[in-house]
């Protein structure tokens, strides 16, 4: 495989409209209110999607020396423990866009304060100790918790703060949307990786409390993201049920992790279409 392909793969390219959507709605709910510095804009994305890749790289090293991908593991292959990049250059390809992401920030910290940067580190910070350091956050079964906070009104409210100076609360609920399908598509991970992470003591939530609770999870994360508009006046998302209904079907019904394998590319596109079609309701 060349080095290219292997760095992309690496990446984890269905993973990437976590960190495009909550972007993309901040940005569009700020330009309800006046015009946009596209510049900021296009640095809240670039921001997003390197601290995004970062951390795939950082988990594809830490989750190979800690022995999550395992021979067990069933799922997209890994590029260290494909062999395809070896343990110090993913490790340093992970460092390299954490830096990239440090850099594109400033425009956003001059802009926001500089309070702004606990945000910035704290990003960085997580999106190592996520796999790695001495207590990784994901084994602990804090990533959700995370995914949900720092992919939802972290990145909506704060892309929307670089713009307009403050916070508007009763956003609140919008911003929580794409952090919970973000949530969801990270348990449709670990429901299909629950073997493996339980070999390696992996003790994300499906590990700790079940099949069952991830499943429950899943289907809370996905349910409530179709809801919580409904308090903000929006009903189209009602809509989007149908489309819903199949990936409940799947979590519940899935008996190997090779069923189980389609649900996070399906759930990835999900929250595309659904920011999509909230972006073009909200904008309205």
């Amino acid at each position: 495989m060349g080095s290219f392909q292997a760095v992309l793969r690496a990446s984890r390219p269905k993973t990437w409209p976590a960190g495009f959507c909550p972007v993309a709605l901040g940005a569009v709910l700020a330009a309800r209110e006046g015009a946009l510095s596209w510049m900021l804009v296009l640095c809240s994305l670039l921001f997003s999607f390197f601290i995004q890749v970062a951390t795939n790289f950082a988990n594809d090293y830490s989750d190979f020396v800690n022995g999550a991908d395992n021979p067990s593991r069933v799922g997209p292959p890994r590029a260290v423990a494909s062999g395809w990049i070896t343990p110090e250059g993913m490790r340093t390809w992970a460092f390299a866009m954490f830096a990239l992401a440090f850099a594109v920030s400033l425009p956003l910290v001059f802009a926001a304060g500089p309070w702004a940067l606990a945000f910035v580190f704290s990003a960085i910070a997580f999106g190592i100790l996520y796999t790695g350091g001495p207590r990784p956050l994901g084994y602990m079964g804090l990533g959700e918790v995370l995914v949900l906070v720092y992919f939802g009104p972290v990145a909506v409210l704060g892309t929307y703060f670089v713009q307009r100076q403050t916070v508007d609360m009763s956003l609140l609920a919008l911003s929580l949307c794409p952090g919970l399908l973000s949530a969801a598509i990270l348990t449709a991970n670990n429901l299909r990786d629950e073997e493996s992470d339980r070999d390696a003591k992996k003790n994300t939530l499906v590990v700790r409390w079940g099949q069952m609770f991830g499943q429950f999870a899943y289907s809370a994360f996905m349910l409530l993201a179709v809801v919580l508009p409904m308090t903000a006046g929006l009903y189209w998302q009602l809509g989007m049920l149908p489309f819903v209904m199949p990936l409940l079907k799947r979590t519940w019904s899935f008996r190997s992790a090779e069923e189980a394998m389609p649900l996070l590319p399906q759930t990835a596109l999900f929250l595309l279409v659904f920011t999509g079609l909230m972006c073009w309701e909200v904008s309205r």
